[in-house]
């Protein structure tokens, strides 16, 4: 994808429309108690809202879907991701957010994980989408499968299940609790490392085997801190590293003692 192309998909996508919606958040997992709960897989695609009429990016942008894969849709409320498959988030990003939607568009699979403002508990309201999806034949859109879980070693062994396999980690949600809307302590995610969003803000040169080419971003993250990360890359994007005000995702292992995140190594960029 050319310089100049991206530079246009960004443009258009900013100038798209924009929607006021309140996503569940999840927390982090800290070896609470999640005895009965319910828990998935961590799909890496394209967060997506239904909201009746239109699909939202999680800032309430229009994704641009073809006419087939809204025209089935049901006329009260989804949250779930766009995807396809594990370790394909790039392609699963430039598809979904292309101002033109391509033939592509076959490859993506609405994976729903929850039913806005539907009543009942979790399962009831996951079941009100299944029977629209199953009663209206719908074969792109999917329920995330949801197991139940006994302790936290079942945890473990479907977290380590998932890693191994290429997967991203895995949600846990207390399935008998009512919707929520915003972070709440009624879901958790899992992961082996965490990630998250900082703004570029500037670059080190590099040096030696990465001499001539960008070494390592200077980020910010939302409360102010700065730090660098410079592991992640491949050469193409060091040659063309991402500009100065656009969001990265990043993983990491914890915190240091001065508060910045330890061994962060980068993932891609946010377009969405």
């Amino acid at each position: 994808m050319s310089y100049l192309y991206k530079i246009v998909i960004i443009f258009l996508f900013l100038i798209t429309p924009i929607y006021a919606i309140t996503l569940q958040k999840a927390n982090i997992y800290t070896d609470q108690n999640i005895s009965g709960w319910l828990m998935s897989e961590k799909l890496d695609g394209i967060r997506a809202y239904w909201n009746g009429k239109n699909l939202l990016t999680r800032e309430g942008r229009v994704i641009n879907a073809p006419k087939y894969f809204t025209q089935k849709l049901p006329p009260f409320e989804l949250d779930g991701e766009l995807w396809s498959k594990r370790g394909d988030f790039e392609n699963i990003q430039s598809i979904v957010l292309d101002q033109a939607p391509s033939d592509k568009w076959s490859q993506i699979r609405y994976m729903i994980f929850e039913v806005p403002y539907a009543s009942g508990n979790f399962e009831k309201r996951l079941q009100k989408a299944r029977k629209y999806i199953e009663d209206n034949k719908i074969s792109h859109i999917k329920i995330i499968e949801q197991k139940i879980l006994k302790s936290t070693k079942d945890l473990d062994l479907f977290l380590e299940d998932i890693i191994k396999n290429g997967g991203e980690g895995a949600m846990i949600k207390d399935g008998s609790k009512e919707y929520f809307k915003g972070r709440s302590d009624f879901l958790l995610k899992a992961k082996k490392a965490q990630d998250m969003e900082a703004e570029v803000i500037g670059y080190k040169k590099g040096n030696k085997k990465y001499a001539g080419v960008m070494g390592s971003l200077h980020v910010k993250l939302k409360d102010g801190t700065e730090f660098f990360i410079g592991s992640g890359f491949s050469d193409e994007i060091r040659k063309n590293p991402p500009k100065i005000g656009e969001i990265v995702t990043f993983k990491y292992y914890g915190f240091t003692k001065n508060a910045k995140p330890k061994f962060a190594s980068f993932m891609r960029v946010r377009r969405d």
